[in-house]
Parts: C-alpha cells; structure tokens; sequence
C-alpha cells in the first residue's frame, strides 16, 4: 500500500457549500445622473461596477456563519480541492458543529426573508435620490430564497483501481502537498498570536495561550501528514506542562512562549525544528541501549567474583582536611568567577558538555573491559552532520 493511500485512510474530505444572497445588481448607464457634456469610459476600458439593494449589515450573520464553518474545519484539518481534509477519528465532532452552524444559518435565513421588504424600502428612504434604480432591480423573495442555504458533505477519497500513472502522480503530488499547507495554516494562527497577544507585553494571562492549545491539537491530529510533526508537538507539550495552573505569565516562562510562538510562525523553521530532534534523538537511544548492556555485564561479572572469592571490606576514606582549622576557608573565594557562569545559557551549555563527556568515558571504559579487542577493531564514529542538525534545532526553537 502506498504512502498516499496510507493517508487517504486516515481522512475524510468535508465540503462546505454556503449560498449567500449578494443583494448587487450591475449598475447600468442609465442609473447615472450625467452633468452636460460628461462622457463614460467605454466598456472595454472601465466597468461601472454594481449597485447595492439593501443594507449589507443584514446579511452579515450567514458571512459570519460561513467563515465559522471553515474555522471549524481548519481546528482540525486542513485545506484540500476546495474542502477540508479531516481526520476521520475528529469527522464527528466536526459534522456535530457545522449541523449547529446548519441550524443557526437556517433560523437567520427564515428572519431575514420575512424582514427582507422592509429591509428594501429602509434602503430607498436611506438614499432617496436613487430610490427609482434600486426599485428597479430589486428581487423576489422566493428568489432570495434560492440563493441562501447552507450544506456540507462528507466524503472518502481513494485513489482508483484503475487510472493513468500520470494521474495517480498528479493526486500523489496534491496529497504531498497537504503537510506544506498544514505548516503554512499553523504560520498564520501563530503569527496573529504573536501580533496580538505576546509581543510586546510583559505579562499575560492563560487565554493567551488557547491559540497555542489549538496548533497543538491540529499538529497531533494531522501528524500522520508528516514525521516531523510528533517532535514539535512534543515540544509545545513540554512548554505547556510549565504552565501554572493560575496567576498570569510572566518572565522566562513567557519568553519561552513567545520563542515557540515565533518558531510556528515559520513554517520552515517548524520542520527543520522537527527534523532536528528527530535527529538527536537517534544517537540518545543507541546510547542508552549500549549502557543498558553494559550495566548487565558489570552486575553478572561482580556476582560471578563474589562467588569465587570472599568479600573483601570495603576500604574506608576519611575526608577530614576541611575540618582542620588551619585549613578552614583557605580556598574560599579564589575561583568565585570562574565558577559561576555569566548567563543562564553558559549554564546550560556547561551541563550538556559535562554530561556528554561522562557518558562517552563511562561508555568507552565499559566498552574497554568488556571486549578490549572488539572494541579496539571497531572505534564509534561521530559524524559532524548530526551535531550541526541538533545545532540548527536548538537555533530554530530559541532563534
């Protein structure tokens, strides 16, 4: 089975179909009151546009209604031949919503028809001098009726037994695509995140961060569109688990929002993100499979000698200087600098080096008295790609 129907099963394909009435009708040359000697562009080279017929305020609510659709849909999904690709597991929770919109949009419509006369001649007393070309171009009611409704429909979309390789490659192609359109959706929720919510303050409250609960969501519902989405959803995890259940945020904490915000708004640096821990995370589990082992070897060996030969006491270490007077607070002070680094990254990075360092001489040394001649034969090779990526990550998350 391929890739591309590996991921067709996994998603339905939700089409929303509103019809909103656009109360416009084309303004003709005789709707206009011409001055002696004025003269119209030809057709060719300017059109006169439209004229309204009533109040563009009363037909609001279904423009709100239909975009409401859609942002359900986006919540979960992502855009798709003019639909919606949405996870089959979230297809119910998403059908339940828009049959609420349905039924809202169906309530607005009923009110609407049944105000739409008077809407009409508020228009005309609204603008008495061109009550004649609106009144001229007003619609039935039982036209405006057909020309408001709302519907969607849920479909599933599978490649065909039989169709040209040309073809498949052309749906194959569109359905790559559906993780680039992902990213670029998740950039624009972050970006107006950033824009209004983060930059700038000082402190905000845990609302600011619904936006971020929801690329949460969306990015694990979809991460089957992309392998590099479950690391970056790890992270907001990660960031999320700090949050305090109460009080504002403030500090590092939202320094660190605001970092993670900035990193979504790009959808490259999304994926380079994710491709980089997925990366590090490669040589952390080899490492732990090796020192496992290790771990064993030691336990069996120490247990097989204990056997043999008796116990031997342990030698006992006395560490009295520090408490001879003469030597008490001898040393105090002199590497004070030294030892405290000048930024919280110099921290950091000193922790990361020293636990790097350990592991590969605790990993070396057992490796030495466990088999000196395999290991000898068959030194471990570090390649300078995989720092770069973990680099390049680290980068991405904190710019």
């Amino acid at each position: 089975m391929t890739r591309t129907q590996l991921i067709l099963d996994q998603v339905v394909l939700i089409k929303v179909d509103a019809t909103i009435y656009g109360a416009r009708k084309k303004l003709n040359k005789e709707d206009l009151v011409l001055a002696d000697g004025s003269k119209l562009p030809p057709e060719d080279l300017a059109s006169l546009g439209s004229k309204r017929l009533l109040d563009p305020d009363r037909l609001s609510v279904f423009n709100r209604l239909k975009k409401e659709a859609e942002r359900i849909c986006l919540r979960v999904g992502t855009r798709f031949l003019g639909g919606f690709i949405v996870p089959v597991s979230a297809a119910a929770q998403v059908t339940a919503e828009l049959d609420r919109i349905s039924g809202d949009f169906a309530q607005a419509r009923a009110e609407f028809l049944d105000g739409y006369d008077a809407a009409v001649q508020d228009w005309m007393v609204k603008h008495p001098e061109f009550a004649g070309i609106i009144e001229k171009a007003i619609d039935s009611v039982a036209l405006v009726a057909t020309r408001l409704a709302f519907d969607y429909l849920v479909v599933s979309v599978a490649l065909p037994e039989q169709m040209p390789t040309q073809e498949v490659e052309r749906l194959e192609s569109k359905i790559g695509s559906l993780s680039e359109q992902m990213f670029h959706e998740i950039s624009v929720d972050a970006n107006l995140l950033v824009e209004q919510s983060l930059l700038g303050k000082e402190q905000v409250t845990r609302n600011a961060l619904r936006p971020i609960k929801r690329i949460r969501d969306k990015l694990d519902g979809l991460s089957f569109l992309d392998h590099r989405v479950a690391p970056v959803v790890a992270t907001i995890d990660d960031l999320l688990g700090k949050i305090p259940n109460r009080g504002s945020i403030e500090g590092s904490l939202l320094q660190e929002i605001l970092a993670t915000a900035m990193l979504l708004a790009d959808p490259n640096k999304t994926r380079r993100h994710g491709e980089g821990l997925l990366a590090a995370q490669v040589p952390a589990v080899q490492t732990d499979a090796n020192v496992d082992i290790d771990v064993e070897v030691s336990v069996a060996q120490s247990e097989l000698e204990s056997s043999v030969q008796p116990a031997l006491p342990a030698p006992v270490i006395v560490e009295n200087i520090a408490d001879d007077p003469d030597f008490t607070d001898l040393f105090d002070g002199i590497f004070d600098d030294e030892l405290e680094p000048e930024s919280a990254s110099d921290d950091w990075a000193l922790e990361v080096l020293l636990d790097k360092n350990q592991t590969k001489l605790v990993t070396d040394s057992d490796a030495d008295e466990s088999n000196p001649s395999e290991h000898s034969a068959e030194p471990a090779t570090v390649t300078a790609g995989d720092d770069e990526e973990a680099d390049d990550s680290d980068q991405d998350y904190w710019f």
